[in-house]
């Protein structure tokens, strides 16, 4: 959190400027502060502070005519979704700023609905609880004087729902630690209570404290500060740097904020909640361009502890729906987070006031080696005639931390028209005191002396709005699937006949599915309206997740009702202009009765999802029972999922790709034995002298 608001106050306020700007930038600081402007002008008297100043996504069709016709289509109005919170007042001011005309539009207050946590809201509960009766009562209970009351630290946590308080007031959950030098890792020793803080009238209104005590731990820190290691062991001598370099500079161009990259074409936003959002990708087949996707994103995550003990039920955070996956970003560092050659891009947001607050660094593009692409070679030969083909892959990534977790963000492009998407989860477990004689129940490990780590969840949800080789498409289910008949049976006589199954769907009922493993079961986005000129099959990316673990929750329990979206992995529904989030677009303190966000939009499930315009939602992760080996810092664990090119290109797309070594069985003949080197690497270089290698 320090290190948090350390950025924070190192980020520059912007001026007041709007420049012309693509239709689906994110919006700039100057835009942020006219939004702002315009809001205080209209309503002078209101006393408000501000939670979003984020861009209100064009309308697709009005983009898509302004992009087939700029001569002649105006370009879509520059509008601006505002929230803000009126001093002394529940609920949330919901409006809707067109900068081109320079007006509000709309505006309307909505009760009974939270906002977004933002870094500010965060900021100032460990400020405040620090210095409450009733928190340091409980701190000398726990062990700790009350001299040492600056050494007590907490995580800010959303409260989720808890029921005694409903969600008239703006609360967070004070999740409570101790360090004994302000550079010690407070996971090592937890406090047993929790303090609930009202967020807008900065108090203290209860604490939670559990039927048995458990004093603060006098175990030395684990920490894994440079200090700490080389007190401990020392880092290792035996790690020899990798530097990488493009001597003729990176292969993709950039205009804006639009990105091309071997055949691939396509804009990179930001905003407050999604993070990165990439649009309108399409791929240049020799000379077709040809549509791939309008919009893609992370839309929302959830994170359930599995610990049934009061008040760890609460702990199931909507990291991107409560506190936004923008709002969290790190500015990131060169060589650091991102190594090689790099374009960066910034990102904007607005303060309580409606002041811009940049975050540099927000976005990092870079290219790496994508290690070997296709290959083939003939034994006929002892293998002297071969091709080789190393490829290239371009990354755009963010990493954001949600208190203790860091999520790193990598959208990978592959030269073979794969599309990847990949979260690597690293930072500090969640963790709480333990007795010495206690008994986990199995809810969680012991990761160090008094401390466990409680099981938990990390369950993403991917949204992808497809537009394969135009608007209108449909989804498929596919299964691999045995040949029905029995061995010895005319039409499988063998026993060894299988087939791919494909089940369209055409209502949002019928595509809500769940993965499963035991028939390698994978979506297609298809185009019906076309076929590929050799298979006859439509052109299709298919989705290819296999870590998609079931919401372990139960049924009608608190998390169960609020991430409606986490019950399934599959979830189809008509596309609708700025719907973007599964659990709803106000998350925090829900009770999930009703479920929001897909549950509504589904409805009965008959809704028409064949042949037109639709969204796939697609939920995915891990489930992670916590070891000593994750602590005090884990390891990054990474999750993936692909976009595959099915049926979309006449042959392999990555043909073109120069080649590292090519040589056909003539040219082997002429040859006659000559060793193999690279038509393409000049820098490689044996580890070991040894001369009877790779001859030349």
């Amino acid at each position: 959190m320090l290190e948090r608001l350390s950025q924070i106050s190192s980020h520059t306020r912007a001026a007041a400027s709007v420049e012309e700007v693509h239709p689906l930038d994110p919006l700039s600081a100057g835009e942020i502060k006219q939004a702002s402007t315009i809001v205080k002008s209209t309503y002078p008297d209101l006393p408000i502070t501000f939670n979003v100043i984020s861009l209100a996504d064009p309308k697709k069709a009005e983009f898509l005519a302004w992009q087939a016709d700029p001569e002649n289509i105006p370009k879509p109005a520059r509008e601006v979704d505002i929230v803000a919170i009126e001093v002394g007042k529940s609920g949330v001011l919901e409006g809707l700023v067109d900068l081109t005309a320079g007006k509000v539009i709309s505006w309307k207050h909505i009760e009974g609905v939270q906002p977004i946590l933002t870094v500010e809201d965060l900021s100032k509960v460990e400020r405040i609880i620090r210095t409450h009766p009733k928190v340091i009562e409980q701190c000398v209970i726990s062990g700790i004087p009350e001299s040492d009351m600056h050494k007590v630290y907490c995580d800010p946590w959303t409260i989720g729902y808890d029921e005694r308080f409903g969600n008239e007031r703006r609360l967070q959950q004070a999740i409570m630690f101790y360090r004994s030098d302000e550079d010690d890792s407070q996971y090592s020793h937890p406090l047993d209570f929790c303090p609930i803080f009202d967020t807008e009238t900065e108090e203290v209104i209860a604490i939670d404290i559990p039927p048995i005590r458990r004093p603060v731990s006098k175990e030395k820190h684990s920490n894994f500060t440079p200090k700490a290691v080389e007190e401990e062991f020392g880092y290792r001598k035996t790690v020899k740097p990798i530097y990488v370099e493009q001597p003729e500079g990176v292969s993709f161009k950039i205009s804006g904020r639009e990105i091309e990259w071997q055949n691939f074409k396509f804009h990179v936003g930001f905003n407050y909640r999604e993070g990165i959002v990439l649009n309108n990708i399409t791929y240049n087949d020799h000379g077709n361009v040809r549509p791939l996707f309008y919009r893609m994103s992370l839309a929302e995550m959830v994170v359930p502890y599995g610990s049934p003990q009061h008040p760890h039920q609460r702990k199931h955070a909507f990291d991107l729906g409560e506190y936004g996956g923008g709002y969290m970003t790190n500015s990131l560092a060169l060589g650091c987070d991102c190594k090689g050659v790099i374009h960066y891009m910034d990102a904007a947001f607005p303060d309580r006031a409606g002041e811009a607050v940049t975050i540099k660094n927000a976005i990092c593009i870079h290219e790496e080696d994508d290690g070997v692409l296709f290959k083939h070679s003939d034994f006929r030969d002892n293998y002297a005639t071969s091709v080789l083909v190393r490829g290239v892959k371009l990354i755009v990534s963010q990493i954001f931390t949600a208190a203790n977790y860091e999520y790193m963000v990598y959208w990978i492009f592959h030269m073979d028209g794969t599309i990847q998407l990949e979260i690597k989860l690293t930072g500090i477990l969640n963790t709480y005191v333990i007795n010495p004689d206690e008994d986990t129940e199995g809810y969680g490990t012991r990761v160090y002396s008094n401390v466990i780590a409680h099981n938990h969840q990390h369950l993403f949800c991917l949204r992808v709005n497809p537009m394969i080789d135009g608007v209108n498409n449909s989804i498929q289910m596919v299964d691999a699937t045995r040949n029905p008949y029995p061995t010895g049976h005319p039409s499988n006589p063998y026993g060894n006949g299988f087939f791919p199954k494909a089940t369209v769907f055409k209502t949002t009922g019928e595509a809500i599915t769940d993965y499963d493993g035991s028939t390698s079961r994978t979506w297609d986005m298809f185009n019906p309206n076309k076929k590929n000129q050799y298979s006859g099959k439509p052109p299709s990316y298919k989705l290819v997740s296999r870590e998609a673990p079931e919401l372990l929750p139960k049924e009608n329990g608190i998390v169960w009702k609020r991430a409606a979206f986490a019950r399934h992995t599959i979830h189809v529904t008509p596309y609708v202009d700025r719907q973007f989030y599964p659990a709803g677009v106000y998350v925090p303190q829900t009770s999930g009765e009703p479920s929001k966000g897909l549950p509504e939009w589904i409805g009965d499930g008959t809704g028409s999802i064949e042949n037109t315009d639709v969204v796939l939602w697609h939920t995915f992760g891990i489930t992670h029972f916590p070891a000593p080996e994750d602590f005090p810092i884990m390891p990054a664990e990474p999750m993936t999922l692909l976009l595959r090119p099915r049926n979309f290109f006449s042959k392999n797309p990555a043909l073109d790709v120069p080649p590292s070594h090519a040589m056909t069985t003539s040219q082997a003949r002429k040859a006659n034995n000559v060793g193999i080197t690279s038509l393409t690497d000049t820098v490689s270089r044996l580890a070991v002298d040894d001369s009877t290698c790779c001859s030349k």
